[in-house]
């Protein structure tokens, strides 16, 4: 299995609703599996608290209020101040997502949701700055941002980056277009909680980065509905939570690397 669907499985198997709910259901077996046997309140009372911690857990992920400390403390850059000059040379929208097979868009692939908040606000950037845009994704992703750009936003991608597949690919493959074209400063729009890693993974890459987070939180539910769970706030708890782990990954990542002996050169000796 392609080492990209392992991490797909990974992400979906530890982040919510599937965690919590594996929680809930190895507490269960433990505890039947112990009242079964005849086992000490000891051991059955271990499965009752581990039934109980994932159904909190699920419960309080789905709550807004909880949802959205999450997603605050993911965000790390604030907005872009497009009233003032923005230094430099080329705009990167990363892509989030693809619908494919969008039947009222003919059968051809369409951004998804989060893709498209950051294709809209892109734009935004695109006509205040003037500045040459490049789109970064899969190949179905990049051909739904750009498509979406030129008929619905009036934006012509210049550049289009269309075979990446995570974060680290989408800058390591921009970095090698723009450095061609002489380009090595960008404004990079990405969702707000995505930024953090996106600007270390472009910075890496050897780009200069000036973040453009789009879909940055703002306050969508009050008073006693901050407490009622629903499933809107369990997606951006999961989204905040990616990102954290994606955060501890990338950590290991490079300080992996950074102790890591370099390679003797060749006919050389250790």
């Amino acid at each position: 299995m392609d080492i990209f669907l392992w991490k797909q499985l990974l992400k979906n198997l530890v982040l919510p609703p599937t965690g919590p709910l594996l929680l809930a259901v190895v507490g269960l077996i433990v505890w039947v599996g112990a009242r079964r046997r005849g086992a000490g309140v000891g051991l059955r009372g271990v499965g009752l608290a581990l039934c109980a911690a994932g159904v909190v857990l699920l419960w309080a992920l789905s709550t807004p209020i909880v949802a959205d400390g999450l997603m605050r403390s993911a965000e790390r850059y604030p907005a872009l101040d497009l009233g003032k000059p923005v230094d430099a040379q080329a705009i990167v929208i990363l892509a989030g997502g693809v619908r494919p097979d969008a039947p009222e868009y003919g059968g051809r692939p369409a951004p998804s949701s989060t893709t498209l908040q950051r294709l809209v606000y892109g734009a935004q950037v695109v006509r205040v700055t003037g500045l040459p845009v490049l789109v970064s994704g899969s190949r179905s992703e990049a051909e739904a941002m750009s498509d979406f750009l030129r008929t619905d936003l009036s934006v012509t991608p210049r550049w289009v980056e269309n075979h990446s597949r995570d974060t680290r690919e989408n800058a390591q493959k921009s970095a090698a277009i723009l450095e061609r074209a002489g380009i090595h400063k960008v404004v990079l729009v990405t969702s707000s909680e995505h930024m953090a890693r996106s600007v270390t993974e472009f910075r890496i890459a050897g780009l200069a980065v000036v973040p453009a987070p789009a879909e940055m939180w703002t306050r969508r539910d009050r008073a006693f509905l901050v407490w009622v769970p629903n499933a809107e706030a369990l997606v951006r708890s999961q989204r905040a939570l990616y990102e954290v782990l994606g955060r501890i990954v990338q950590s290991i990542r490079l300080e992996f690397a950074a102790g890591a002996p370099a390679a003797a050169p060749a006919g050389g000796h250790p």
